[in-house]
């Protein structure tokens, strides 16, 4: 079964920028399809970026888009979420997520009850 670790969160001031890592492990990458997800005490669980497996599509949430970039190397078993322009508002314990696996290509959705497998997260502090 597929595992994940999350790292490269911390505190960053307004308009910096941070690169998350999730590295995988137990099983190949390409048959998941990966979503990041935030969560801030009180709130629910909000999907912010998700990449298909065997498929180039990627999705993001209004409130990151054109500031976060997602990608995969499926050969490093790692994917990345790259944050740029940060906002007070984007802090919070960043997650990722697995959801398969699937033979064919998928692409995941932002609905955390699809994602099987999650990692620790990660907190990312955005202050001054």
């Amino acid at each position: 079964q597929l595992q994940l670790v999350e790292s490269g969160g911390g505190l960053v001031q307004p308009g910096g920028s941070l690169r998350l890592s999730c590295v995988t492990s137990g099983a190949s990458l390409d048959y998941y399809g990966i979503g990041w997800f935030r969560q801030v005490p009180g709130k629910e669980r909000e999907g912010i970026a998700c990449i298909g497996s065997r498929d180039p599509s990627r999705h993001y949430a209004d409130s990151v888009k054109g500031r976060f970039t997602i990608s995969r190397d499926d050969a490093k078993s790692t994917v990345f979420l790259e944050m740029n322009g940060l906002r007070p508002e984007d802090t919070g314990v960043y997650y990722c997520a697995a959801d398969g696996p699937y033979s064919g290509s998928y692409i995941p959705s932002f609905d955390p009850y699809e994602y099987r497998t999650w990692g620790q997260g990660t907190q990312v502090t955005v202050s001054s």
